[in-house]
């Protein structure tokens, strides 16, 4: 069979990066990884510029000339079908709110508006791309989360995102689920750690990598705002994994990277409510999202049903 290949995209809530997936074996190309880090409450147009030069980029750098179609790996609340953004007061993409988003890629890359712009949510694609990663996790029942300015949780079993059911929260999300006096989101997330550190410290810092780096200076106060980021994860996601009978459970997102600081007291909570899973920490967040987004692709291109474009 030839071989094909996809553009795959991680939209973060301060980044993207895009990637060249060869679909036929679902393996990046490792030169064609392009990341930008911007401000994603700037204006749409401006936004859009920085998207269609990563791409553009990983593109050129990939040397692959024909390509079958995009995969986006979105943060939510999004219309993934439609590909209709409704993310609103998040402190992300407020000027994206109720734009058609697989309509603006296809302009600014010039395609026709039935070449193939697919969206998926970003924990599920972590999740899927996680499981596709790993032959053993392919038969087994796996709940993930991605820690970053938000966050997002996935239902995977035997490498089908599970969204519908009673025993997954509504639509597989968690970010909105009730917690003490708020929702999950709020205490695990970014904005969770700062405030955190905030109330123990006094001291108002603005971004996730300065209480790490305070944490790895020994700050007393930075390591503890950690540790009940854990805690808090601990107490969300326990209930999920019982319901769910969760055989792994993966941390993936920016916030994974200092595992170091809460992992031993999120484990110890696990296994004091009598959780016998494996739990580990992703060691590439941005491939599996990659992966996980183009699996979109790989399921539709290898359907019976096969009308796929090329773009070149």
């Amino acid at each position: 069979m030839k071989d094909i290949y996809a553009i795959g995209l991680d939209v973060g809530g301060s980044h993207i990066t895009a990637g060249v997936i060869a679909v036929n074996d679902m393996k990046l190309i490792e030169a064609s990884l392009c990341k930008e880090s911007f401000d994603s409450n700037r204006p749409a147009d401006a936004i859009m510029d920085i998207w269609e030069r990563v791409i553009r980029t990983s593109w050129k750098n990939s040397g692959v000339e024909e390509f079958i179609g995009i995969s986006v790996c979105m943060p939510g609340p999004f219309d993934y079908k439609n590909g209709i953004c409704w993310i609103k007061g998040q402190t992300k993409y407020e000027h994206f709110y109720g734009l058609d988003v697989r309509k603006l890629i296809q302009n600014r890359l010039g395609l026709a508006n039935d070449f193939p712009v697919l969206f998926e949510n970003d924990a599920d694609s972590f999740g899927k791309g996680e499981v596709f990663r790993s032959d053993e996790n392919r038969s087994k029942k796996v709940m993930a989360v991605t820690l970053g300015t938000g966050l997002g949780a996935c239902f995977i079993d035997k490498g089908v995102a599970i969204t519908t059911g009673n025993y997954v929260p509504k639509d597989g999300e968690l970010y909105n689920a009730t917690y003490k006096n708020s929702i999950a989101e709020d205490y695990v997330s970014v904005r969770g750690l700062i405030n955190n550190y905030y109330q123990w410290s006094g001291i108002k810092v603005e971004t996730g990598l300065e209480i790490f780096n305070l944490a790895q200076a020994g700050d007393k106060l930075a390591v503890q705002a950690f540790i009940k980021l854990g805690e808090d994860l601990a107490t969300i996601v326990i209930p999920w994994l019982k319901i769910f009978e969760a055989d792994s459970f993966i941390i993936g997102g920016k916030i994974a990277n200092a595992s170091a600081f809460f992992l031993p007291f999120f484990e110890n909570k696990i296994k004091e409510e009598g959780c016998n899973i494996n739990i580990s920490i992703s060691s590439d967040n941005e491939a599996a999202a990659l992966l996980g987004a183009t699996s979109l692709i790989y399921e539709k291109y290898f359907s019976k049903d096969n009308s796929f474009l090329v773009l070149k």
